[in-house]
């Protein structure tokens, strides 16, 4: 009779912390019935070392001696941890930081996350609200800000040190160490995406569930976090949609086979047999319309700073064909400016002695009724969109225009007005044109971003 293997302290203490993780994500699974997709995603890891729960975005890291103590000690507190970690998924913060200092983006996404899941009011959730939560939640709203990670990020920066100190203490669940250092790498946005799609089926989810999810006090707060991730992207990526492949008059060496050639000189003297290909395919931008809502609610030091980094953007990479039609107009309740920029020279330029005129009411129909005149004469005969920058209260056009038309707003702290189903709608972050605001940040290495003392639940 084969003897049975006995555990190792170390074995055991996984097996017990694999089977209460395992119990902790059923009574989520339970609570929390529109967040299967979400809450399944993440493959429990055990990882030694670690003080807390940390995600990179596909498995969630434990430290099995710790987590056992923690569920004997302190259990209540785990089924919040585990859905922290997990909503910073949903709401893409690992991948939004752009170029944020990374220790007050943390603390940022963590407030962010702790509010939606104070306002959910699940039993197993549920942890006394104290005064401090309460007067950040009040001073948020105060100030404007809807519950995502960039309006708190931007109230943040204004605060002092010693307070950030007690908002760290305060508000820290999980370990953000396993986060992209470089949030716009490949990889990172190739797992962005991924749980772009799994906060679109959460969201679809929650709608279809109806009045079961809509009974939680927090589902609309979830909504709209998942509805600004969601919209939010960073603006050089969404910049590339509107490039097109074309052939323009230019060697390419990808489909230049240089053996033969050199064997028609060697051979025959002065007769190569493949000649080199005098175009090449390429993806670039030819024509496309930008329209800058000057309406008295739109900031002049926005307006500039956006077509700066939007020229910026499209003189890098060759952006541009040899012949190409980019025209910028300003509109409020009207069409009160149109220029026309052919080359990266004529961009400087323009950007350099850039006047706004308007300020007027917001009205969106002048704009798309020029663009289509300026169709119909020939002016913009190979139009690929239009990128209309407003603040989105406005009229919109009834009917779908034949190009694609994306309307950019800035992320304000409050959710991004509607826009009609044929066209596309992008939130952008200040921060992603003008300089980052300085934080007031002591010296503390919050990035590890590690719980010291767990509320006792």
């Amino acid at each position: 009779m084969p003897s049975q293997h006995v555990l190792t302290q170390e074995e055991w203490v996984a097996a017990m912390a694999k089977r209460a993780m395992d119990r902790i994500r059923s009574e989520l699974y339970l609570d929390l019935r529109y967040m299967n997709a979400a809450l399944g995603a993440l493959v429990p890891t055990p990882a030694a070392g670690l003080h807390n729960l940390a995600t990179d975005g596909a498995a969630l890291c434990y430290d099995p001696e710790w987590f056992i103590g923690l569920y004997r000690s302190n259990r209540r507190y785990l089924p919040r941890a585990v859905l922290h970690s997990v909503l910073h998924c949903v709401f893409r913060h690992p991948w939004l930081r752009g170029g944020r200092d990374a220790s007050l983006w943390g603390l940022a996404c963590d407030i962010a996350v702790e509010q939606t899941i104070d306002a959910l009011q699940v039993p197993s959730l549920t942890r006394p609200v104290g005064w401090l939560r309460q007067k950040t939640y009040q001073a948020l709203r105060k100030n404007g800000a809807m519950p995502a990670a960039g309006p708190i990020y931007r109230w943040l920066a204004a605060q002092e040190p010693d307070e950030l100190q007690k908002l760290h203490r305060e508000f820290v669940c999980d370990s953000h160490r396993l986060w992209p250092k470089d949030p716009t790498s490949q990889q990172a946005q190739v797992q962005g995406r991924r749980w772009e799609q799994l906060g679109r089926e959460t969201r679809i989810s929650m709608q279809q569930a109806g009045q079961q999810a809509g009974q939680a006090a927090g589902a609309e707060t979830m909504q709209a976090q998942i509805e600004a991730a969601h919209s939010r992207r960073l603006y050089k990526d969404f910049l590339r949609r509107f490039a097109v492949m074309r052939e323009e008059p230019r060697l390419d060496p990808d489909e230049f086979d240089l053996g033969y050639y050199s064997y028609g000189l060697r051979t025959y003297g002065n007769l190569p047999l493949i000649e080199p290909l005098e175009s090449r395919e390429s993806k670039k931008i030819r024509d496309f319309v930008i329209v800058i809502d000057t309406s008295e609610s739109t900031s002049g030091e926005l307006v500039k700073a956006f077509l700066k980094e939007t020229f910026g953007l499209l003189k890098t990479g060759e952006s541009f064909f040899a012949k190409c039609n980019i025209a910028v107009m300003q509109c409020d309740d009207a069409v009160r400016d149109l220029t026309f920029l052919h080359s990266t020279d004529e961009l400087d330029r323009f950007a350099a002695c850039l006047t706004l005129t308007g300020g007027g009411g917001t009205d969106f129909r002048p704009a798309f009724a020029k663009i289509e005149e300026l169709r119909r004469d020939g002016t913009l005969r190979d139009l690929q969109g239009v990128l209309y920058f407003t603040d989105g209260k406005g009229t919109y056009p009834t009917r779908c225009p034949p190009y694609e038309t994306a309307f950019l707003f800035l992320e304000t702290g409050t959710p991004p007005p509607d826009t009609p189903p044929w066209a596309m709608r992008l939130v952008l972050s200040p921060e992603e044109f003008l300089p980052d605001p300085v934080p007031k940040t002591p010296e503390i290495d919050w990035q590890e971003n590690e719980a010291e003392d767990l509320p006792e639940l």
